[in-house]
């Protein structure tokens, strides 16, 4: 059984303060992640920054491994779904039945590469490219796309790692506190020795 079937059985068994506090952790490095993912978004040139908060709030997760889990989903199907998106409207022009077409090769590429995690992600990606109305080319628009995934991953990554990273060294500074000292245990009185036997002459 996976952790997050593990945790969905085990969630309603934890007491209310334990979920309070873990729903609360989880949500202030969501969006530490999607607030750093959007500020600089348009000084590098994103011109939809609040794509990359989106991927960023997808990519935490509470542990360092599933979130670099979920962020090789987004890259991957940001990639997949990208260059799938741009190809068919390059080529057959928009239209629902280049989208479908799309959607259904991206995918397929998808289970081929055994990333089917990365599959729905990458329709998405199709569904915003071939969709979505914007005023520059398809080709900039994969690229912008690709970008802004790419970008929201490297900030939720950098999120997760560092508030783990702060964990690790506060529980080995508790562990490493000195603990007080034992107080020896008193010992029982010794028993008197036995006289000596007197020798009779």
């Amino acid at each position: 059984m996976k952790w997050t079937a593990r945790l969905a059985v085990l969630g309603p068994l934890r007491p209310a303060r334990q979920r309070a506090l873990g729903g609360a952790a989880q949500g202030l490095m969501s969006a530490a992640a999607a607030l750093i993912a959007y500020l600089p978004a348009k000084p590098l040139g994103l011109q939809e920054g609040f794509w990359g908060s989106i991927t960023a709030i997808a990519v935490v997760q509470g542990g360092l491994s599933a979130t670099q889990a979920s962020a090789r989903d987004q890259v991957i199907g940001a990639a997949v779904g990208g260059l799938f998106g741009a190809a068919v409207v390059s080529t057959i022009g928009p239209g629902l039945a280049g989208y479908v077409l799309a959607i259904v090769l991206c995918m397929s590429t998808c289970w081929l590469l055994n990333v089917s995690s990365a599959a729905r992600l990458s329709g998405s990606t199709v569904t915003i490219i071939d969709l979505v109305p914007h005023h520059s080319t398809v080709a900039w628009m994969m690229l912008s796309r690709f970008s802004e995934v790419g970008w929201g991953v490297t900030v939720g990554l950098g999120t997760v790692w560092l508030v783990n990273k702060v964990k690790e060294l506060h529980e080995g500074k508790a562990q490493e506190a000195p603990e007080p000292p034992e107080t020896p245990e008193p010992k029982p009185p010794e028993p008197p020795e036995p006289p000596a036997p007197t020798e009779i002459i």
